[in-house]
């Protein structure tokens, strides 16, 4: 991932020193898993801990150069740290092994670690998702269908259904926190026919990954859901910045990202207050999904293993844990910090609406008085017409209406505000446990 998407913590983990600390950890304690079965001594192991190399950037210059020669990067990764050990306790590393019980665990284990962190910012989305909800559950709002004016909701109602969703993300990323905590150092084609699975067993406690029955790699189809869960996020973190892209809209005005001191919003026109983080955030939101397809062609490989899996998750794994991980830091402060504009708001729906959104109210009035469902809409359906052609209220129109015999106590009713919203806390009412807590 380049740079500029790349948060230090996420990035940290998939640079090539962490890479190869990883796999040489890897092969390190599959040596200490054949010493406890008693299959090299003891003091072999140990030895190899007390001589193993430093990774470092040297290292890892060491190693791409011993590539140029074997044009395998496993093997060239295992001929420097043996010669770096030394014989004959470096003959012990990648005993029994194929390239990927080792490249396929050391994933597996970085993937988890990525995950970790993603889970804990997921959370932190989830809190502020409802602690907004919470906030902001009597502000009223103009809900909209089709980009229409529709009946009112609250800021409360929007806020509280974008964390349920946020926290069923959540689920899945836990889900598939779950399927690729896992590890394999069966050997080739996965039968153990060179290696015990006490070795596997003791790798996978040291790692806390769970062994898992394979062919020569790891099924991809957990890999898979994970990329689905990461997709997922960035779903729901596009939904969430298309609306604010809306509510930003010079015509609409009801809420604005936050603008920083010096900040500029154009180039050309200094008046302009864009809303650039959430087209971002839709933008990159495209790129994730990108990564879920990649990751499902995977999944087909060719009888015990190929590697045609192997240069896309070369690519997508770091890419999507980094580009995910940067979207959740940026999409919390957004939701955080974003500014509402309360009374815009009220002015739309209390003037701008002209009284459409309690055309509903006023059409089961009608019902209740006598007349037939399509007779009653009709009637508003002319009169918010009118109230439309005329710029205004539909309530002075109904009232100039000789086929509507509203009185004044019923069209009060009809156009209560209070009553409208008397229910639209209970979507707050379903995250507010989840206020503030991580």
């Amino acid at each position: 991932m380049i740079p500029r998407y790349s948060p230090k913590k996420m990035a940290a983990l998939f640079t090539d020193v962490a890479r190869m600390q990883t796999l040489l950890e890897v092969e390190i304690l599959a040596a200490e898993g054949l010493a406890t079965i008693g299959v090299i001594p003891v003091a072999d192991t140990v030895a190899l801990r007390e001589r193993a190399p430093i990774v470092d950037e040297a290292f890892v210059d060491a190693v791409n150069a011993r590539e140029e020669i074997t044009n395998h990067d496993l093997a060239a990764f295992v001929d420097i740290v043996q010669d770096a050990i030394g014989a004959p306790e470096g003959s012990w590393i990648h005993y029994g092994l194929t390239s990927s019980d080792v490249v396929d665990t050391a994933l597996m284990a970085t993937m988890v670690k990525a995950t970790d962190l993603l889970l804990e910012a997921q959370r932190a989305f989830v809190s502020v998702l409802a602690s907004q909800a919470v906030a902001l559950e009597d502000v009223p709002v103009l809900g909209r269908t089709h980009g229409m004016h529709a009946e009112p909701t609250t800021y409360g109602a929007k806020f509280a259904l974008f964390a349920l969703q946020a926290e069923r993300d959540l689920r899945r990323l836990e889900h598939a926190r779950a399927a690729i905590a896992v590890m394999k150092l069966s050997g080739a084609v996965g039968t153990f026919s060179n290696i015990d699975p006490a070795v596997e067993a003791h790798v996978g406690m040291a790692l806390g990954l769970l062994p898992s029955p394979a062919t020569q790699v790891i099924a991809r189809d957990r890999h898979a859901e994970w990329f689905y869960a990461c997709a997922a996020i960035g779903t729901t973190i596009e939904a969430f910045a298309t609306e604010v892209r809306h509510l930003a809209r010079s015509e609409v005005g009801e809420a604005e990202e936050p603008f920083g001191k010096g900040q500029k919003g154009s180039s050309a026109m200094p008046h302009k207050r864009n809303p650039i983080l959430s087209e971002r955030l839709c933008g990159l939101a495209r790129v994730l999904r990108g990564y879920l397809s990649a990751a499902l062609e995977d999944v087909a490989l060719w009888h015990e293993r190929d590697i045609s899996h192997s240069s896309v998750e070369r690519v997508l794994v770091p890419d999507c844990a980094t580009l995910t991980f940067y979207m959740l830091e940026k999409v919390t402060g957004l939701a955080r910090d974003l500014v509402i504009k309360a009374d815009r708001a009220k002015e739309n729906l209390e003037v701008g609406s002209l009284g459409l959104v309690f055309s509903q109210s006023v059409l089961l009035t009608l019902i209740e008085q006598g007349r037939t469902r399509d007779e009653a809409y009709r009637i508003v359906q002319r009169d918010a017409r009118a109230a439309v052609e005329s710029r205004r209220h539909l309530r002075t129109i109904l009232e100039e209406d000789p086929e509507v015999t509203m009185d004044e106590a019923q069209l009060d009713r009809a156009f209560d505000l209070t009553r409208v919203l008397i229910h639209a806390h209970r979507g707050v009412d379903a995250v507010r446990h989840l206020a503030g807590a991580q």
